[in-house]
Formats: C-alpha cells, sequence, structure tokens
C-alpha cells in the first residue's frame, strides 16, 4: 500500500490554520510564535511562516515586539471598549438591513450555524463554538449586502475574539443565551425593527459579560497548544 504524503501548507493556508487556532483560543493572547517552532511544527518554511504572519499582523491578530518576536495579540481594556463601541453602532443597523435582504437560503444557512454551535457547546468545545457564533455575525453582515461595512464588521469580530479570550467571566451565558435563535425569527419574518433592537440587546449582554480590567493570559507552550489544532 502506497502511503499518501501530504503537502506542506501554503502561506494563505497556514495564515487560514493560525487564525482558526487564535479565534477558538487554542493560541491564547500573549502566545509566542517563533518562527522555527511553527515552520517545524507544519513542515514549512521560515519565508511561509513569516507570510502567513504578515496576513495574521494585517489583521491585528499579532503583534511584532522589537527584538523580542511576533505574539498573538493582547488587546487592551481600551482596545476592547472601542471594538464593541464600534459593533454597537454597525450591527444593529446591519441586522435592519439584513431583514429586509434576507432570503430562505440565508434562513438555512444561518441556521447551520446555530446547529454547530450547539453542537459543539455539547461536546465541550467553546472555543470552536465561540468562533462560529463570530461567523455568525459575520453572516449576517454578508446578508445585508453591505461590503465595506461586512468588512470592518468581519475585523472587529476577529479582534472580538481576543478580548472575549482575556476578559470573558460569565462563560456560562453562551449556554444561556438565545439571541441567536430570536435573531433568526427576526429576519425570517423581515422584521427589521426586531431585528435591530435584537442585535442591540445582544451585544450590550455580550459586553456586561466581560470584567473589564487589565488582564494578561498565562499561555501554554506553543507546540502544547497547536498540537490539539488541526494540521
Amino acid at each position: 500500500m502506497t502511503e499518501t504524503l501530504t503537502a506542506p501548507p501554503t502561506a494563505d493556508q497556514l495564515f487560514e490554520k493560525l487564525e482558526l487556532a487564535i479565534h477558538e483560543h487554542q493560541l491564547a493572547p500573549g502566545t509566542k510564535l517563533g518562527e522555527d517552532d511553527i515552520a517545524e511544527i507544519y513542515g514549512v518554511s521560515r519565508t511561509t511562516v513569516r507570510a502567513a504572519f504578515q496576513s495574521l499582523s494585517h489583521q491585528r491578530l499579532i503583534e511584532h515586539k522589537r527584538n523580542r518576536g511576533a505574539f498573538v495579540a493582547q488587546p487592551t481594556v481600551q482596545d476592547a471598549r472601542e471594538v464593541f463601541e464600534a459593533r454597537a453602532l454597525l450591527e444593529p443597523r446591519t441586522a435592519y438591513s439584513a431583514a429586509q435582504r434576507a432570503t430562505p437560503d440565508d434562513i438555512i444557512k444561518l441556521q447551520a450555524h446555530i446547529d454547530a454551535e450547539h453542537t459543539a457547546l455539547h461536546a465541550g468545545q467553546h472555543g470552536h463554538a465561540l468562533y462560529l457564533s463570530g461567523q455568525f455575525h459575520i453572516e449576517i453582515a454578508r446578508i445585508a449586502d453591505q461590503a465595506t461595512i461586512a468588512a470592518f464588521i468581519t475585523q472587529l469580530i476577529s479582534r472580538s475574539s481576543l478580548i472575549i479570550a482575556l476578559y470573558w467571566q460569565r462563560r456560562a451565558a453562551m449556554c444561556e443565551s438565545h439571541a441567536h435563535d430570536a435573531l433568526i425569527a427576526a429576519l425570517a419574518n423581515h422584521d427589521g425593527a426586531r431585528a435591530e433592537e435584537l442585535m442591540k440587546n445582544h451585544l450590550l449582554d455580550l459586553v456586561t459579560s466581560l470584567d473589564l480590567r487589565n488582564k494578561t493570559s498565562a499561555p501554554l507552550s506553543l507546540k502544547d497548544a497547536l498540537s490539539r489544532a488541526p494540521r
């Protein structure tokens, strides 16, 4: 039997793998991302690693510190407040627009996000559930058909994953919240005003679940963290 060799990831594929590991909290804020370590773990060149790092830096998911290298970003309390204030300005109105445009296929796709999120929660995969929750919000922005605003929201949600990793104090709230189910109902009924209000309240609930005091994380070693991530 011939063994199938898997090709090493491209820079774009490596970016996607590391991005997902950050969003799912496998790589905690503050984790040092050594070029040599990443190259060894994924079987790629340092040139590929640097290209992936450049994309992650553009998304503000990692930061480069002089003479120290690359680290998963650690948003400050001020960063957290600014990100959620921006989301509160953009997302409720985007939900209103999405309700005007949502098709039956859009509702099916949103429901699939929720079903997958619930499955992840029941399996104890909280990081993956949070990632899916963020994708749900991005999908609403897509349905609204406002490309420029959707791009802003995508980046804000990306940064929110780091904020939640550092400051979230009420993890049980995820299991208690039915905000996404209610949003789907409003979108399916083309009730823009209801969708807007639900989104506003949902984001407020997210903010109140944060403990906005300056914190730093205590990350695992890079190899230990990525040993749980898909290659």
